[in-house]
């Protein structure tokens, strides 16, 4: 099992919750975790694809082509494109 938590209120209003626990066969990768799971996940595909999403697998900033297996942690933090004062563009 892989516990996936969500951060950040684009996010978690996209797919409405904040902690998912999915269970996989074997070693994924991040983004095959997520399309394997549309039914509950699919929502986030989009901002991986826009690249709005920072990942971390066991607390290690990670890419969606990481590996992840049974007991780890997947965070998806939503990103914007302006810095924590809100005041300039910050390139992803």
């Amino acid at each position: 099992m892989v516990t996936v938590l969500v951060f950040g209120l684009t996010l978690r209003d996209a797919v409405g919750e904040t902690e998912f626990d999915l269970m996989i066969s074997g070693p994924t990768t991040v983004r095959k975790l997520l399309e394997s799971n549309q039914d509950r996940m699919g929502p986030l595909l989009q901002f991986l694809a826009n690249r709005e999403v920072m990942i971390t697998v066991n607390k290690k900033v990670s890419a969606d082509d990481t590996v992840v297996k049974d007991g780890d942690v997947v965070k998806l933090s939503h990103l914007s494109g302006s810095s924590c004062d809100g005041t300039r563009h910050i390139p992803i």
